[in-house]
């Protein structure tokens, strides 16, 4: 590209944003949202965008970053029960309110429906600065599998309010657009979630790490990923397995996570591999030594470890909803089944046990899939659902301003 052609190609690139990003959950803390606002944020930054992070104090220890693209502001956090190493950050309406009458960003975007979220919404409201918020978390299913399934309904007017008060709210599936559609969520617009697939590919597979499963070349290693908690519908992991397991004694499972019900399942399952909590190159190793995975939850808004796992090569088992129904194309790149069929996950995993060379097909088309998932046209959607939003909010106040003249 010649040097007129390039100052053209820049010159059509609408200014850089000031964003500020408010979340209850940031790198190095481990789970999908964390992972999913980490990268926006380098993209984001990358792109030439100005952005003040505003997320609760994860330590003692945690101190603030600043630089010419980024400002991180820190703030009171409570410990999330039964969520260790995660907080909630306190109301901070006030505070909110002093920092962007001082420093006005083009754009707040809201990450996660807590009472930092609510009170940088009420601040950005009060200030007439366009909000956009994510929805990366189904909180109003998890209430059944936490004994509080009588707030289901509250839960869920909570967070419809919360959502419609903003100028959009970005969902990661067309399934999940049209539930909270269903709900009367309005403003919504799908941007989907990539991986990398430098790091989660078969390339990382380890026979060291295997051996140390008790696995050969020929055994069947399964595999979930994911928190053990009540919400992710772990028993029907062990059901599939045993089921597996007596087609094809020659199979391992392997359990990666941490979570509240890890100690009741490693003593009920004492054969199987109880890994713990895994990040970046080591848990892109134990992804591609495995050959399948199971993922049952039925609580997902996207599930990043589906697409990890493909993008690892492994033949995926998974309900037909959430990224597994906007990925998985059945038989062909992995298996699904219909949302909450028990009978037919266990079914789907029996079969392949005894199937190598179907479960290494699936894999291999597994990956391809993934990588057509690339973070870099993610984010350019993401970027332009942002640009659209000032963009409607400046015609909007220009239209305002022109009223008020001819009255």
């Amino acid at each position: 590209m010649n040097d007129d052609l390039l100052l053209q190609t820049l010159s059509l690139r609408p200014l850089p944003l000031r964003i500020a990003l408010v979340t209850e959950t940031y790198p190095p803390e481990i789970n999908g949202v964390a992972m999913t606002i980490g990268r926006q944020v380098a993209d984001l930054q990358a792109r030439g965008h100005q952005i003040q992070l505003i997320r609760p104090r994860q330590s003692a220890h945690d101190t603030a970053t600043y630089n010419a693209s980024l400002e991180e502001v820190l703030k009171p956090g409570v410990a999330i029960p039964r969520y260790a190493g995660l907080k909630m950050g306190l109301p901070a309406k006030s505070a909110l309110i002093r920092l962007w009458s001082v420093k006005r960003p083009d754009l707040v975007h809201i990450a996660t429906e807590g009472p930092l979220g609510w009170s940088a919404l009420a601040a950005a409201n009060k200030l007439r600065i366009p909000v956009s918020t994510d929805f990366h978390t189904n909180f109003h299913s998890y209430s059944q599998h936490y004994g509080i399934g009588w707030l289901r309904r509250p839960i869920l007017a909570y967070l419809r309010k919360f959502h419609n008060k903003s100028c959009v709210t970005l969902v990661p599936t067309e399934g999940i657009r049209r539930e909270l559609q269903t709900h009367g969520y309005g403003n919504l617009e799908v941007v989907a979630r990539g991986v990398d697939t430098a790091l989660f590919s078969p390339e990382r597979r380890d026979p060291d790490l295997r051996a140390s499963w008790g696995a050969d070349n020929a055994t069947q290693v399964v595999l979930y990923v994911g928190r053990l908690a009540p919400e992710k519908n772990l028993s029907l992991v062990f059901d599939a397995f045993t089921a597996m397991h007596a087609a094809n004694p020659n199979t391992r499972l392997v359990l990666v996570g941490d979570g509240p019900d890890r100690a009741r399942w490693q003593a009920a399952h004492p054969h199987a591999q109880f890994c713990g909590m895994r990040s970046g190159a080591d848990l892109s190793r134990h992804y591609a030594s495995a050959d399948m995975f199971l993922f049952p939850s039925l609580t997902e808004t996207f599930g990043n470890v589906t697409i990890e796992a493909m993008a690892s090569g492994l033949a995926v088992v998974a309900y037909n909803y959430a990224a597994a129904e906007d990925l998985i194309r059945n038989t062909v790149n992995g298996v699904i089944v219909p949302y909450d069929d028990a009978a037919a996950f266990i079914a789907a995993a029996r079969m392949l046990a005894n199937d190598p060379q179907q479960v290494q097909q699936l894999g291999q088309a597994a990956r391809h899939t993934a990588r057509q998932m690339n973070w870099d046209a993610i984010h350019e959607r993401f970027e332009q659902a942002l640009y659209a939003i000032v963009e409607k909010e400046t015609d909007d106040d220009t239209a305002q301003l022109a009223l008020a003249r001819n009255r």
